[in-house]
């Protein structure tokens, strides 16, 4: 997979930003800390719904504008703002209660695509960040111990957001190559977790007792929530043009993740494991569908050396201290007392320092 051919990078701090997804958790958030920066003239928050009159408040300075990306009128807000600066954080993982599957990719592609052409229309606009994630690589058991930027999953994903978003991601290369002034972001971000984002992941390690796949354990890289934040701030500040995997250090197994939030695991045969979510999506969680199924069956791990290097952003949670904020702040109660997994873990690890002496 490549970065967005050689495009610029943007010089200076931005002055009007327009940030779309404005009323999920990340669109709001960034609005509301760019909104805080005097270095920042305007920023311009748009969504196709409304936002809570706390988000309202929480965004201070920053306007809001209701508007659908799939409509041409997102480039009269682009033109008549002259805005200069554009984040798109408005991509959905999952779909709307009505339409479904079909529903979500009109929203995702078709918004991309629309949102894309009118910054190549704009001659204001300098700089694009575009919210992508580590899906687009897949998960296999023949991937490569860590994805690069420039790598590529053995198998590529066929279907939902993984696909949607190798899609968005082309248009945001198609766009830089026909704008080469402009400095074009892709942030490929792990998967997130933390006490107040609402993810497959977390819903799926919310129950208290958790289906694995039988024979394997699944490496998973994460990224907390406001390391989502503050990559996503850095990049429109910043303006450096490329592709850059975003995760935070370290690795967690499936089974420590299951053990560390007090959970029971249920190892079931990978062809069982789609009919045991599917009862657990009756009593409130939610059903995997084929790509997020091979995640938890193989997990995925990526270099983020070119976003410490180039990007200059180092996430200041572990991944380990990812996964224990989201357990603390979303108060989980174990079943088992992971003070005592802890120490089970504490004893095994120094059992096999000693036989490897």
């Amino acid at each position: 997979m490549e970065s967005p051919g050689d495009a610029k990078d943007a010089a200076g701090p931005p002055k009007v930003v327009l940030v779309t997804g404005a009323c999920r958790f990340l669109g709001g958030y960034l609005t509301a800390r760019l909104a805080q920066n005097a270095a920042i003239d305007r920023v311009i928050a748009v969504d196709a719904v409304s936002p809570s009159k706390d988000l309202l408040r929480r965004m201070g300075r920053a306007e809001f504008v209701r508007a659908d990306i799939r409509n041409p009128f997102i480039a009269k807000v682009i033109r008549n703002g002259d805005v200069d600066t554009v984040v798109h954080a408005a991509a959905a993982s999952y779909a709307p209660r009505a339409g479904g599957r079909a529903a979500l990719k009109e929203l995702n592609v078709m918004g991309a695509m629309q949102l894309f052409a009118a910054c190549q229309k704009a001659p204001s606009v300098r700089r694009v960040i575009l919210k992508s994630t580590s899906e687009v690589y897949g998960s296999s058991p023949r991937d490569p111990v860590m994805f690069t930027e420039d790598g590529s999953s053995r198998r590529s994903p066929g279907e939902g957001f993984a696909k949607d978003s190798i899609d968005i991601e082309g248009y945001a290369r198609g766009l830089a190559r026909r704008r080469p002034d402009l400095a074009v972001t892709i942030l490929r971000l792990a998967n997130m977790i933390g006490p107040a984002m609402d993810t497959a992941l977390s819903r799926f390690l919310a129950g208290p007792v958790v289906p694995s796949v039988l024979g394997h354990d699944a490496r998973l890289q994460l990224l907390h929530e406001q390391d989502a934040l503050g990559v996503l701030e850095r990049a429109t500040m910043a303006g450096r043009s490329g592709t850059f995997n975003v995760g935070a250090s370290g690795i967690i197994m499936m089974s420590q993740a299951i053990r560390r939030s007090g959970r029971v695991p249920l190892p079931v045969p990978r062809s069982a494991l789609s009919a045991v979510d599917s009862l657990r999506r009756a009593t409130k969680y939610t059903e995997l569908d084929r790509e997020q199924l091979n995640y938890v069956s193989y997990g995925r791990v990526m270099d983020t050396a070119r976003m410490r290097k180039e990007l200059g952003y180092n996430p200041k949670w572990t991944t380990a201290e990812a996964f224990d904020d989201y357990v603390r702040g979303r108060d989980l109660q174990p079943i088992l007392d992971p003070r005592w997994v802890r120490s089970v873990e504490s004893r095994a690890m120094s059992a096999t320092r000693l036989l490897r002496r």
